[in-house]
Formats: C-alpha cells, structure tokens, sequence
C-alpha cells in the first residue's frame, strides 16, 4: 500500500555554483525557480563551491563542497600535498554524510561530464563521483539535469565521468552530441532525453525603465580566458595569444568604423582579456560591462545590435533575448547550440580567431539580422515548451510520493 508523504522534500543542489561563473549559477537559479513554482514545501540546500555566495542571493543553506580550501590551487609544497591528499578522504564521508539527508540531489546543468576546460580527475570529477555513489548507496537520487559532455582523453577523468553518469538515477543533456559521448563512454543512454540548456527556462529581463538604450550600433564582444581544451594544455599558451590577439584585431576594426564595443565576460577569470583589449584598444569607443548574472547579461545583449560570444552562457543569453549572434565556438556544444536555434552559420573557431574573415561573417550576421530574430523568436518559444516538459518528468520520475525511500535510509 502507498502511503502519502507527511513531511516536505528533501532537496539538494550540487556542482562549482557561487565561484563566479556566471552560467552555472544561471542553471541553479532556473532550477530553483522550478523548485519553487512546483515544490513550495521542499527543503533546499546546496554543497557548492561558493556556499557564501550562494546563500546571500538564493536565500538557501549551503556547504563547502570542498574540505580543503586550496582545491583548485597548485600544491607545490609537501604540506599542500598532505592536506589535498587528506581532503579528498575527508571529502568522502562529508558527502556521503551531506547526500543521505536529502530524498532528492539535483546537479543543474554545467559541463559536468566534459574536459572542454582544463581540470584534474581529483578535482571536481571525483567530487561528482562521491555524489553520485553516495546517492546509490543511500537511496537517494542523483539527477543529472541537462548536463554537457564530450570526449575525454584522460584515463582517469574518463572512468570517473563513465561511472558518476551509470550511478545517476535521472540524466537528462542540453544536447544530442553531450548523449552520443556518453554512449560512447559505455553508458547507456536508451531513455535518457535532449533538453535545452536549463538557462533558457530563466525569465527575460524587461527594460530597465528610464534607463536610456545602449547606443545605435553597439556590438557586444564576449570574451573567455580561454586556453584551450584539456587535452591542449601543451599548447596552452599559444591557443590563448592566438584568441587574445584575433579578439583584440577584430575590435580594433570595430571601432576604426565606429562601432561602439561593449565587453562582456561569464566568469571572474576573464577579467584578465577585458583589461588586456581595453589596453590595446585605447578608444572611448570600448567599454566593459559589469555583469553579475545571466538577467545581466540579457540586458546587455538584449541592448545591441548584434553579439559575438565565446563563452557557451554568454551566447545563451544573446540567443535568448533574440539578438543576432556569432559563436567563437571552442567546443562542441557551442557549435550545437547555434544549430539549434537556427544560427549555426554564424560560428567561427576560437582556436584560430581571423579578424578579417569574422568581419566578413560579422556583417553577414548583420544583413540577415531581420530574419534572424524571427528564427530566434521561434526557437526560443520552443525552448520553453521543451524545458516545461522535462520539469514535469523530473517531478514526476524523480521526486519521491512516500516515505519509502526514507525509511530505508532511516533503518540502516
């Protein structure tokens, strides 16, 4: 016999949120505002990498999702060493012991299954492999939710993605190739779905009132700190002068014509390319946006009259506000974002950034711009629809009816 719940869900939030990338905490965000519309009487709290962060502008409890505050720095000393190498064992029992008080654990977007960015498989892989084992071993579901993924080359990072993928109890991705790369993985994907990514079910930010329009012919340039893949960490280096100095030509040209230049970045790290172009680009004519979240970065885009992007989130946003967009793509998922809402034209390679072919492309992007935005008005009432049904299937599949999976819990 079934018995009714008698106390609110448990429910956690996972993944590097509050550390200052812009789109991860545009997938909390959406996911929490599912939470709320569907699930008012849930208890919602995460383990992250900016617990502070997260609770001021969430208003919800949050833990460390590292014992070992060093996590992400380089151990070069024999002490740093000791104290990583502790972490991860102490980071074991804490997630384990963080994962059984929930009934439910959702991971919200991000490119969790991925090396399209340089990591280590004991940084944030392994963390998600603790929370998904943890999840298996107390009955709690981990759900994957419109996560990215892609081929990797290291052994080691590999086997942890496989594994963290096979021990979810949900898995859904933000696109057809993120599934394929699974499956090639040796996970099976027969009944796992392509969503859009989890920033499209945000609300678009109505102009600002009073605040005067961004003038005529302003073209947002967003930039990354972009370095190459993880498999690409010997060429490091020149990849990056490559970009910065392609970006830094491409707005020169810009301004040469006239054209206003607004800078946006989607993570604290591409600070360092916004001063290196402002630098360069010594003109009144260039300036740089202080955006702290994606409703931000909508305004901003949603002001111009065209984008060029490298960042996946900062190309979301401009596709989302229905602005004629080109992707500096750097990964798959760029390039499949741009598919899918029509512009998959209008993408140049990040790795080999030629300003004079992307001026050629930029005012290709220009011309068509009219129909463009009609395409974008389309696809993104799709993309609503679409997310709209995968937060049902998530209520329904993975949100527990009764008590059955506590009690479990609570016997052990």
């Amino acid at each position: 016999m079934t018995r009714t719940r008698t106390s609110p869900v448990r429910v956690g939030v996972f993944g590097l949120l509050g550390s200052g990338n812009l789109g991860n905490d545009g997938s909390l965000e959406a996911v929490l505002g599912h939470l709320r519309e569907r699930h008012p009487e849930a208890v919602v709290d995460a383990l992250c990498g900016g617990p502070e962060v997260v609770t001021a502008r969430y208003g919800i409890p949050a833990t460390r999702l590292h014992w070992y505050r060093g996590e992400y720095r380089t151990a070069s000393r024999a002490t740093s060493i000791a104290a990583k190498g502790l972490g991860k064992l102490v980071d074991a029992v804490r997630t384990a012991a963080w994962v059984r008080r929930h009934d439910v654990v959702i991971v919200p977007g991000m490119g969790v299954l991925e090396a399209t960015l340089p990591l280590r498989p004991w940084g944030f892989p392994y963390a998600l492999f603790l929370l998904c084992a943890s999840g298996r071993l107390f009955g709690t579901r981990v759900a994957l939710v419109s996560v990215g993924a892609g081929a990797i080359g290291s052994p080691a990072t590999r086997a942890l993605v496989r594994w963290s993928a096979r021990l979810a109890a949900y898995r859904s991705y933000r696109d057809p190739q993120s599934r394929r790369a699974l499956r090639a993985m040796g996970v099976d994907t027969t009944r796992d779905e392509v969503y859009p990514d989890l920033a499209f079910a945000l609300p678009t930010p109505p102009p600002t009132p009073g605040a005067p329009r961004t003038r005529p012919g302003t073209v947002c340039l967003g930039v990354m700190d972009f370095h190459g893949s993880d498999d690409e960490r010997d060429r490091a280096e020149e990849i990056h002068r490559r970009y910065l100095a392609g970006t830094t030509r491409f707005t020169r040209a810009l301004v040469e014509e006239g054209r206003p230049v607004r800078l946006l970045t989607g993570d604290g790290a591409d600070t360092a390319v916004v001063e290196a172009i402002l630098a360069a680009v010594d003109s009144p004519l260039v300036t740089a946006a202080e955006a702290g979240s994606l409703a931000d970065l909508m305004r901003e885009t949603a002001a111009a009259d065209a984008v060029v992007a490298t960042r996946y989130h900062n190309l979301v946003c401009a596709l989302k506000v229905g602005t004629p967009t080109l992707a500096l793509s750097y990964a798959a998922k760029s390039d499949a974002l741009m598919a899918r809402m029509g512009l998959d034209a209008y993408c140049h390679p990040a790795r080999a950034v030629d300003a004079d072919r992307l001026l050629t492309q930029f005012r290709e992007l220009e011309a068509a711009s009219a129909g463009l935005r009609r395409t974008l008005a389309e696809r993104n009432r799709t993309a609503v629809r679409q997310l709209e049904h995968q937060f049902t299937v998530l209520s329904t599949t993975v949100f527990p009816t009764t008590d059955h999976a506590r009690a479990l819990r609570e016997i052990r």
